[in-house]
């Protein structure tokens, strides 16, 4: 058992085969974590228990410790040692604030972003993410939490012919990309900083490693990715997950450039059904938990376990995020 640690209860968790969702994790009486130092201290010292926590739970929220600033933050998150993988080839409007640390999402906070695991529209993906609440909102603004595995097993048993399709096609997404960031969108990403880059060439060059397809349309472009897999699975859990950004393609890719029932189709190219959409939509929200954020709280994700969102928010509200390899 960790020295530094203790797990404690918060509202609106669950627990799953007698396993809390997510774990939380507050500093141990037995230990003094006043300062930063200490905790990162602790984070290396007791790397084993809290790797085991999170392949177990598959979320883990640390909650209590000193915290305070982006560069704090960032120190925790260089403290566990996981390598960090470039933000090349996402969605979502993103601000680097210092080292690994980037904004979370910046979408208006008027909208929700649907449930999706991180970057599961691309060959590469983050296999862990960290948040961290830097302002706590002035009111909503939780990011619900569901376990993966628990949807592909629900949608299995419910739509089996549907699932089983997935399974054979995998999905196709398309999205046309502004030149530049378009911050009143949740997909507003422009192709620049998509592809970390302002020569057209070398973003050809950086999606074509990626397997995307670009079709340039005068200064924006429409990127083609897939077929690429809806079900994937985890082989160190042993169990089929349901890794896609299927609903939030369908029910969130939309803006000026993009109409979300066109941005995800079956790899073959034909529509999805929408019944089934929002089945799935439903499945993700009743089997989701969600927790207020608390000034600095961490959140550390395995990405191939959970599936996260964003529900909408009053202002203030600054969440930090950074992605590892």
């Amino acid at each position: 058992m960790a020295e530094a640690f203790m797990e404690i209860q918060v509202p609106n968790q669950t627990s799953y085969d007698g396993i809390q969702f997510p774990s939380v994790l507050s500093p141990s009486p037995r230990t003094s974590l006043i300062s930063l130092s200490p905790f990162t201290e602790a984070i290396k010292r007791e790397k084993r228990f809290l790797d085991s926590l999170l392949h177990k739970s598959g979320a883990v929220l640390f909650r209590g410790f000193p915290v305070e600033t982006a560069s704090d933050f960032n120190d925790v998150v260089e403290a566990f040692g996981f390598e960090e993988l470039p933000y090349v080839g996402g969605a979502a409007p993103r601000t680097n604030i210092v080292g690994r640390v980037f904004t979370a999402n910046e979408s208006p906070a008027d909208q929700k972003i649907p449930f999706h695991h991180e970057m599961a529209q691309v060959p590469e993906f983050p296999s862990k993410l960290f948040f961290f609440c830097e302002v706590e909102p002035g009111n909503g603004g939780e990011t619900p939490l569901v376990l993966s595995h628990i949807v592909y097993e629900r949608m299995k048993e419910k739509h089996t012919e549907f699932v089983e399709r997935l399974e054979e096609h995998g999905l196709l997404y398309t999205r046309v990309l502004g030149e530049d960031d378009d911050p009143s969108s949740p997909i507003g990403r422009g192709w620049k900083s998509t592809f970390l880059t302002k020569d057209k060439s070398v973003a050809e060059q950086r999606a074509a490693k990626l397997g995307m397809k670009l079709e340039w349309q005068g200064d924006a472009v429409k990127t083609i990715m897939g077929p690429i897999p809806a079900i994937k699975y985890d082989k160190t859990r042993q169990r089929k997950i349901w890794f896609n950004s299927m609903v939030a393609a369908y029910t969130g890719w939309e803006d000026a450039r993009n109409d979300p029932v066109k941005a995800v189709t079956f790899g073959d190219g034909k529509p999805l059904p929408a019944d089934i959409i929002y089945d799935c939509l439903n499945i993700l929200e009743e089997e989701s938990v969600a927790f207020p954020w608390q000034k600095g709280d961490v959140l550390l994700l395995d990405n191939w376990a959970v599936l996260h969102s964003r529900r909408s928010f009053n202002p203030p509200r600054r969440i930090l995020a950074s992605l590892c390899k």
